[in-house]
């Protein structure tokens, strides 16, 4: 049953991106180029590749292709799908502006048409017919004839798709310039009551959702760490979602992590994409460069107790979040900071009393209107919320999953900065 909900489901998407192709190709190239013409050979040829190339990138991983065919897939599949995007949104608001713009043209050529006709005065014409004299209008003469030009239609139809691909691929440039610049740091204070006056000013870099994999790779890496390093941490929290792919491919790219610098180090629990390729693995090489796991578990550090626990991804495989191992036995006089990868365990969050979970995830939509599709499923999206005792933080991430593009969401690194009431 559940492969044929599968099934179905990948029959809806593929009959959406065929009918999605069908229309941006008709704007785009039907309606601005003439038959047989080079431009619309070359669009039309681009609006079969280009979809197989996205589906090629999306399947590519999850069937175990070699690494080196994923990257190669990855950069155009992966690219375009964000294009598609915003090509598609705004050639639907060029729907608005179309008919706008043929009325006001034909009312100009009317105008013109107008005023050329009633400038020119007519000359009698004097003839005489024996003793009688006669006046006559002379004979009507012809305009001189236009340049040809293209039709109105035609012309808007190449007005409107041209700004709809100036948009839509500015907008997924730009956006792609975002992620591959790296993520921006945030400062966020957090206030804690059961936060001593010793540990007040705390700071923890937090981050998620690097997502390394084909297209993010060693150099995506180096630049979080350096710029973490450069915030100069208390305390590292990775909060899931570093990878796409096996320790084998990814090994490499992951080794930067090693360079992370703080006081009291670095600690990091499972994402979801993290059991899509090979929890268990990745926990051990992590640990291996660094980094602390907390697997369901606890530690104490300087006037709080930091706790971690398992993706709810990990539950197919017996290794979901326990949030009785991680902190049912604490003493509850103390402060409790969560890290915990997705913001939707909040409730057992504030069941077991904690007073801050950092978390990931979303991405903070990623890509607008993305933002409003991530608020039906996740209690906040981005930022800090209070949850009775509770407060939740939600990190944007540093990285991006698909489309190396972020719109509207752009990605960041949060420095939260724990304050004491008492102080």
């Amino acid at each position: 049953m559940a492969v044929l909900g599968f099934a179905l489901l990948a029959a809806a998407v593929l009959a959406l991106l065929a009918v999605v192709h069908r229309y941006v190709w008709r704007r785009l190239v039907g309606d601005t180029t003439t038959a047989g013409s080079l431009p619309r050979r070359a669009g039309t040829v681009a609006a079969y590749l280009l979809p197989l190339l996205s589906v090629g990138a999306l399947v590519s991983g999850r069937s175990g292709a070699p690494f080196r065919l994923q990257q190669v897939l990855a950069w155009p599949g992966y690219l375009w799908l964000a294009a598609l995007l915003y090509l598609t949104l705004a050639l639907l608001a060029g729907e608005l502006v179309r008919p706008l713009l043929r009325r006001l043209l034909a009312r100009r050529a009317g105008d013109a048409t107008a005023a050329a006709a009633g400038t020119v005065p007519a000359e009698p014409v004097t003839a005489a017919h024996g003793s009688a004299v006669t006046t006559a209008a002379p004979p009507a003469t012809e305009p001189p004839a236009a340049a040809p030009t293209p039709s109105r239609r035609l012309f808007v139809a190449r007005a409107v798709g041209g700004a709809a691909a100036v948009a839509g691929f500015g907008t997924t440039g730009y956006g792609a310039y975002g992620v591959l610049r790296g993520p921006r740091v945030k400062r966020v204070t957090v206030p804690l009551a059961r936060l001593p006056r010793s540990a007040h000013g705390f700071r923890i870099a937090v981050v998620s959702d690097i997502h390394l994999g084909p297209i993010l790779g060693r150099a995506h890496t180096r630049r979080i760490v350096d710029a973490v390093n450069r915030t100069q941490p208390d305390l590292i929290a990775v909060v899931g979602d570093l990878v796409d792919g096996s320790v084998e491919d990814l090994g490499p790219a992951a080794e930067p992590l090693a360079g992370l610098r703080s006081r009291h180090g670095a600690f990091f629990v499972t994402g979801n994409h993290e059991y899509y390729s090979g929890a268990a693995e990745w926990v051990d090489h992590v640990r291996e460069l660094g980094l602390h796991p907390l697997e369901n578990a606890r530690v104490e550090i300087d006037g709080f107790d930091l706790a971690g626990v398992n993706d709810i991804a990990g539950e197919s495989e017996g290794q979901g979040p326990d949030f009785g191992r991680a902190l049912g036995d604490r003493d509850r006089t103390r402060a409790a900071v969560l890290m915990a990868h997705q913001p939707v365990v909040i409730d057992e969050a504030v069941e077991h009393g904690v007073d801050l979970q950092l978390s990931g995830h979303t991405h903070g939509g990623q890509l607008w209107p993305g933002n409003h599709i991530a608020e039906l499923s996740n209690p906040t999206v981005a930022g800090l919320e209070r949850y009775g005792d509770t407060q939740l933080y939600v990190t944007r991430g540093a990285g991006a999953w698909g489309p190396p593009v972020r719109v509207g969401a752009p990605s960041d690194i949060t420095v939260v900065q724990l304050a004491s009431r008492q102080a």
